[in-house]
C-alpha cells in the first residue's frame, strides 16, 4: 500500500539529544563538564526513557519536561555534579533548543515536495516540542506536532499511535513511522505501521513482538522509502 503519511519521533530522531551536553561542555565555564559530557548525555537520555516507561506502567503520569529534569538530576548526581545549579539550568535551557540532525531539513523538504503528510509524534510536552521545532526552523515542513499529553500516557502505549490515525484519517498501512528508538520502532511495527528504525549507533534489534521494516544509519533515505 502507498505511503501517504510520514510520522517522526522527535528526540534522538529529528533532534540530537546529546547536543545540549556537548554544547555546554564547550562554552566558557563548561570545563567541569568537558570530561563528563558523553556519559552524562547517555545517562540523561537513558533515565529520561526509563522514567517514562515506569510512569506509564504505574499510571503516575507527569509531563515529559518533569521526566527530563528528573533524568538530568540523576545524571548530574552520577557524575558528581549534583550541586552545580548553574550547569543544570544551562543544560535545561539548551534542551529547548536542540539541534536537528544535518539531513533533517532536506529530508522533510523532499517529503513535502512529494505530497506527503509529515508530523512529529513524541513523548515531549507541547511547549518543549514547539521550542525545538522553532529553533530548528522546521515549522513549515511539518503538518502537525502531536504530543502524548493529549492522551496522558507515554509511548509505547497504543493510545499514542492511535493519535496518528485520528489526526490524519489514514489506515495504518499508509503510515511510515520513523524512530531512532528500537523499542519505539518495534512497538509501532506491532501496531501495524510501516516502520523505519534510524539505528545511528549500530545497536542490535530489540527482542520485541514487532520488528522494523527498515533499518537505516540516518534519515537521508526516508523519502526514497516513502515513495516506494
Amino acid at each position: 500500500m502507498a505511503i501517504t503519511t510520514c510520522i517522526f519521533d522527535a528526540y534522538g530522531t529529528l533532534f540530537d539529544v546529546a547536543a545540549a551536553a556537548r554544547q555546554a561542555a564547550g562554552e566558557p565555564g563548561g570545563e567541569r563538564l568537558a570530561a563528563h559530557w558523553p556519559q552524562l548525555a547517555a545517562d540523561w537520555r537513558a533515565k529520561q526513557l526509563q522514567y517514562s516507561w515506569l510512569r506509564a506502567i504505574t499510571g503516575d503520569h507527569v509531563d515529559f519536561w518533569t521526566v527530563t529534569q528528573n533524568g538530568l538530576d540523576w545524571a548530574l548526581d552520577a557524575q558528581g555534579l549534583a550541586g552545580d545549579s548553574a550547569l543544570r539550568d544551562r543544560l535545561l535551557a539548551l534542551y529547548w533548543q536542540l539541534q536537528a540532525y544535518p539531513e533533517v531539513p532536506a529530508m522533510l523538504t523532499a517529503l513535502k515536495s512529494a505530497g506527503m503528510n509529515t508530523a512529529i509524534l513524541s513523548n515531549g510536552s507541547p511547549d518543549m516540542l514547539s521550542g525545538a521545532v522553532q529553533s530548528a526552523a522546521l515549522t513549515e515542513l511539518l503538518d502537525d506536532v502531536l504530543s502524548v499529553e493529549s492522551v496522558g500516557i507515554f509511548k509505547p502505549a497504543p493510545q499514542v499511535y492511535d493519535m496518528v490515525l485520528q489526526r490524519f484519517g489514514v489506515a495504518k498501512e499508509h503510515v511510515l513511522f520513523v524512530s531512532s528508538n528500537g523499542w519505539d520502532a518495534g512497538a509501532a511495527a506491532a501496531y501495524g505501521f510501516v516502520t523505519a528504525w534510524v539505528n545511528r549507533d549500530g545497536a542490535p534489534v530489540d527482542r520485541l513482538p514487532g520488528v522494523p521494516d527498515h533499518i537505516l544509519p540516518d534519515l537521508s533515505t526516508i523519502p526514497d522509502i516513502a515513495r516506494g
